[in-house]
């Protein structure tokens, strides 16, 4: 079935392409939710009218992925945690935690954009992925320390 996308879904396409997709999956969750629209006459001929302010928001939405991910170049956030034997940490360092910590030093960045490639439970200084959109990643580094007895997070 093909569709047009009313919005950027990373494993289909950009706004506004015709895409091909399984029948269930556009009617069952693509049109309900507004994700796309059916390919029709009066669809294709309203895609064609909104090609420019597309094409704007998609200008727009880049620059503001690699002005993120130009803030988030070369960042080091130091995380404190409780640790014991062999410095095994108690539980482990998730997106959240690394989430929180950007948000103190002044950039937003969504919990669910933190990609962990594996959880981190030990001390240690980690490399971590951080998916600031329109196709654009960033790297940081993550550093976790072992808590001090007077500090708590």
């Amino acid at each position: 079935m093909e569709i047009i996308l009313k919005e950027t879904i990373e494993t289909l396409g950009q706004e506004g392409e015709i895409v091909k997709v399984k029948p269930g999956y556009a009617r069952n969750f693509l049109i309900p939710t507004h994700k796309a629209a059916l390919v029709t006459k009066a669809s294709l001929a309203r895609l064609e009218k909104e090609k420019q302010a597309i094409a704007a928001r998609l200008a727009e939405q880049k620059k503001q992925a690699e002005g993120l991910a130009a803030q988030l170049a070369g960042k080091v956030v130091t995380l404190g945690k409780r640790v014991g034997e062999e410095n095994r940490l108690f539980g482990s360092v998730t997106g959240n935690d690394i989430a929180t910590a950007l948000q103190e030093a002044g950039i937003a960045v969504d919990k669910k954009a933190i990609i962990l490639a594996e959880p981190i439970k030990a001390v240690g200084e980690y490399t971590v992925t951080i998916k600031t959109g329109y196709q654009t990643s960033a790297t940081i580094q993550v550093q976790v320390v072992p808590e001090t007895a007077g500090e708590t997070l």
